[in-house]
């Protein structure tokens, strides 16, 4: 599943910080998507229905964790952007995000093995 921009600001907010609150996740993407609290809490409730979040409870209070993983997910997002908007045909190299904050040195070498993966299956199925 592709996430739409502002879903991807959630998520890696999510994968960041493992667990929040509604309030949590509005505090910490206020200032990149400027919008209101109840935005926020109604793009959070899109995504559980889309199994994007997933949602518990702790000192009774909602809190939402991401059930899309980031590796496969941003493998996904790379080898989609890499295909339909520069028309390459193979993986973009992992090497152009070294400098990611987003990711650690561990999970880009998870993630180009991932889309190396991803690419063999894909040339076996063309064979």
């Amino acid at each position: 599943m592709k996430p739409s921009p502002t879903e991807l600001v959630i998520l890696k907010t999510l994968w960041i910080e493992d667990a929040q609150s509604a309030r949590e996740i509005h505090e910490a993407i206020v200032s990149e998507l400027g919008w209101s609290y109840s935005s926020t809490r109604k793009t959070v409730e899109r995504m559980i229905a889309k199994d994007m979040l997933g949602v518990g409870q702790s000192h009774g209070l909602k809190i939402y964790h991401a059930k899309l993983k980031k590796i496969p997910t941003l493998a996904g997002m790379i080898r989609h952007f890499a295909a339909e908007v520069l028309g390459l045909e193979g993986p973009l190299p992992v090497s152009n995000l070294v400098k990611s904050h987003l990711l650690s040195e561990a999970e880009l070498e998870e993630l180009d093995a991932f889309l190396k993966a991803a690419e063999e299956k894909e040339n076996g199925a063309n064979s």
